[in-house]
This record gives structure tokens, sequence and C-alpha cells, in this order.
């Protein structure tokens, strides 16, 4: 006796007029893209588990992983009764790192940041009206925040990544940014006041290095460099994080040091268009 909507034939199930009507154009992307993340994020589900999550009908849900699976963004496990990843974005995934296109010799500095400041390390790039994190390096012994890995593009006002390039933006741009990104409040020291956040980016501005302390995950500090291109404008950031209890006043200024000196080095890649080449030689 069937007993659940999950057996191996789910997938043949048809729409009919009384399942709902077949979505059209945008809401179906957005539907699909839906599915994408649920089962991204729960490693796998089944149709069921999809359709509660998101409270879509079972016959669209069929029929859009019934479409998915067709152009392998995700697999079927019929003697499991559930749906995981595809191979496709695999390649989407390597695609995206090409695109980015970060040069061995960028990685390297990055990677020497983390060996001498015994920290996290980051690099962080434009990418179209985005603050992403391009580049991470870490250790069990020196673990980078938990959100912060590969594509990580918000909470610019609460990153110290993020406020050295807001900092080197125009008014025009960094009220662009601000006005679809917003300032959500992250932890309780958060600036989520404009004027606050304007008058502390004016001091960045000023020093050329940006702090963020426990504003983006409750006890722990980072710390940023911009990385400027052969105009003389911010491109990128290198940056570090750490616990804030480890944070001494001399160790923070052998950081600063460290992110200065790594900043100069990326920036030397940047202004000798050697990362143009390394991205244009991937595609």
């Amino acid at each position: 006796m069937r007993t659940t909507a999950d057996s191996s034939d789910e997938l043949s199930q048809p729409d009919t007029p009384g399942r709902g009507p077949r979505e059209s154009g945008v809401a179906t992307v957005e539907k699909t893209l839906a599915i994408l993340e649920i089962v991204a994020e729960r490693s796998g589900a089944s149709a069921r588990e999809v359709s509660d999550a998101l409270g879509y009908p079972l016959p669209t849900v069929y029929r859009l992983m019934q479409a998915l699976v067709n152009s392998d963004y995700l697999v079927h496990l019929k003697g499991q009764h559930r749906f995981e990843l595809g191979y496709k974005l695999d390649r989407l995934g390597v695609s995206l790192h090409r695109q980015i296109g970060i040069p061995s010799s960028v990685r390297a500095e990055i990677s020497r940041l983390h060996s001498l400041a015994k920290t996290a390390a980051y690099f962080a790039v434009y990418r179209g009206a985005d603050v992403v994190v391009a580049f991470v390096v870490d250790s069990p012994e020196y673990p980078r925040l938990t959100p912060l890995t590969f594509g990580f593009h918000e909470a610019a006002h609460a990153t110290a990544f993020g406020k050295i390039m807001l900092a080197g933006m125009s008014s025009d741009q960094r009220n662009q940014y601000l006005a679809v990104h917003g300032m959500a409040p992250l932890t309780a020291t958060t600036a989520t006041d404009r004027v606050v956040l304007d008058s502390e980016l004016e001091q960045v501005a000023n020093s050329g290095v940006a702090w963020e302390l426990e504003e983006f995950v409750p006890g722990q500090t980072c710390a940023a460099v911009g990385v400027r291109n052969a105009s003389g404008m911010i491109v990128g950031s290198v940056a570090i994080s750490a616990p804030t209890a480890a944070l001494t006043p001399a160790r923070r200024r052998n950081i600063e040091h460290l992110l200065r000196d790594a900043a100069n080095q990326v920036s030397r890649y940047y202004r000798s268009g050697e990362t143009r080449r390394a991205s244009t030689a991937t595609l």
C-alpha cells in the first residue's frame, strides 16, 4: 500500500487542473531556485519535505524537480525517496571561481598573511555592485568565521573588509550600495545608524585601516586594509579575523603592519595587470 507521496515514481505525477495552475516566467524561476536551495541546505530532501518547507503544491514540486533532474541540477535517489544536488552545479562553481580569477601570486600573499598573523586571512573584491569574499586561508588552529567563505557578499557595514571598501566608494556609490543591502543589526555593537557609519568610514579612509569589534560575530574582531589599482582606487581588501580576547594592543599593531604589507604586495599585482591576465587566461 502506498503510504507516502515520496515513492520512486513520484516524478511521473502530472499536473492536473485540480492540483493547481502552471506557473510562468519569474514565478517559476523563483520556485525552481528555492527548491535547489532547500535541497542544498538539507544535504538532500524528499519531494514531500520540499513541499512542506516551501508551501508549494506537491504537483508543482514534482514538475520542477523533474526539470532539474533532466538538466542534471538534481539527482533522484529512487531507492531512498530523496533528491540531492546534481553534477552540473559543480561545473557552475568551477566557472564562478574562474570568472573571479584570483591569481596564484595573490593567493600566496593571503596564505603568507595567515601564517605570519596567526589568524584566518581573507581577500575580498568588487564584483559588480557587491563586495565579495574571493579567497580565504584558515586552519584548525586559526579558523575562519563561519559565514565567511568564498562568495559571501553581505554585511559590508559590519565587516572590516566591507568597511574599507565602503570607505573607498563615492557618496553616490555608498548610497546605492546601502540602499540595496541595508544595515542589519547582526550583533549588539553593529553600526545601524548611517550618520555613525559615515563618521567611522571617514576615520577608516584617513587611517587606511578598518577595525571591526564584534559587529559581525560576537567575540570576534576583524581588521582590513585596502588594495589599490594603478589609479589609486580601492578595488579589494586583505583582512584577518581573530578572537577579540587574543588581540592585545601590541598584537593589533603587528597585525596592522602585516595587513599593510600584504595590501601593498597585492596592490602591486593589480597595478601590473597580473590579475587581469590571470582572469583572462582562465576563461
